[in-house]
C-alpha cells in the first residue's frame, strides 16, 4: 500500500470513490472476518485512543483527511451516528491519516464533531488496513474483527444501516 504515502494518489481515490460508490450499498461483507489492526494513536485532546479500548463492543471505526471533499461530505452524517449509537454503547471513531493536530483542530472548529479523531500523522495505521481510499469505514464486532467496511461518501445514520450495525451488539 505504498499509493498512501503520496497525497495526489489519495485525492485521485478520494474522487474515485465519491463517484463509483455513492449510490450503492454501504456495507459490505468482509471475507474471513480478520481481526482488525490494533492501534493506539493521540486526539489532538491529548487522549490516546487504542482499539483494545474498545473491545466488548461494536466500533465504528473512520479513515478521512481534511483535504477529501467525501471525507468532509459524510462528517455531519458520522456525528448523526454517532448521536443514535451513543445510547446503544456502540461508539464512532475518524481517523485522521497523515495531517497534524493543527490541521485537525481547525477542521473542527468548522464542523464540530463529538466523537473521538485520533491523528495517523505518519499513515501507518492506513496502511495496516485494507483500505481502497479515503473516506473508508470499517465495522468492528465486539470480538475486534473487521465484520464490514464501506468505501466513499456514505449516510451513516440511515435507519437500515444503523440497523445492521445494532446487530452486530447482540
Amino acid at each position: 500500500m505504498k499509493y498512501l504515502r503520496h497525497p495526489a494518489i489519495l485525492l485521485l481515490l478520494c474522487w474515485m470513490n465519491t463517484a463509483a460508490f455513492a449510490v450503492e450499498s454501504p456495507l459490505k461483507p468482509i471475507d474471513g472476518q480478520p481481526l482488525a489492526p490494533e492501534f493506539s494513536l493521540p486526539g489532538t485532546n491529548g487522549r490516546m485512543y487504542r482499539l483494545a479500548d474498545y473491545r466488548g463492543k461494536p466500533l465504528i471505526l473512520n479513515f478521512w483527511a481534511t483535504w477529501c471533499p467525501s471525507c468532509l461530505a459524510e462528517m455531519p452524517s458520522l456525528q448523526r451516528a454517532h448521536d443514535a449509537l451513543a445510547r446503544d454503547g456502540i461508539p464512532v471513531i475518524a481517523i485522521n491519516v497523515g495531517e497534524d493536530a493543527e490541521m485537525v483542530v481547525e477542521f473542527v472548529q468548522q464542523m464540530p464533531v463529538q466523537f473521538p479523531l485520533p491523528l495517523d500523522q505518519n499513515s501507518a495505521i492506513a496502511r495496516s488496513y485494507p483500505l481502497i481510499g479515503l473516506p473508508t469505514t470499517f465495522v468492528i464486532d465486539a470480538e475486534g474483527r473487521l465484520v464490514f467496511s464501506a468505501t466513499g461518501t456514505q449516510v451513516w445514520d440511515d435507519p437500515a444501516l444503523l440497523a445492521q450495525i445494532r446487530a452486530l451488539k447482540q
